[in-house]
């Protein structure tokens, strides 16, 4: 999702607690802000963050950082679908 803002915090990704620390690190790398949401809440009972538990913890980034965030991610998901 694209943001309206360029301060707003915007989802870039969401997965398992190892899966979003992960990606956080990967754009950390990058010099790009990111924070982790529901990260103890989707560890601990996923289903309460996300239905089903599935992308119970999510990273998010500023607005700014949403397009160069975003290749970041989906190379991370690319890789990971080559495993």
């Amino acid at each position: 999702m694209k943001p309206n803002n360029e301060n707003e915090p915007v989802e870039v990704f969401a997965g398992t607690s190892w899966q979003a620390e992960m990606v956080k690190s990967l754009l950390e790398n990058a010099e790009i802000e990111a924070f982790l949401n529901d990260g103890i809440v989707g560890t601990l009972a996923p289903w309460w963050a996300a239905p089903g538990g599935a992308g119970s913890v999510r990273v998010f980034v500023s607005g700014e950082s949403y397009d160069e965030a975003k290749l970041i991610v989906n190379e991370y998901e690319t890789n990971l679908k080559e495993e």
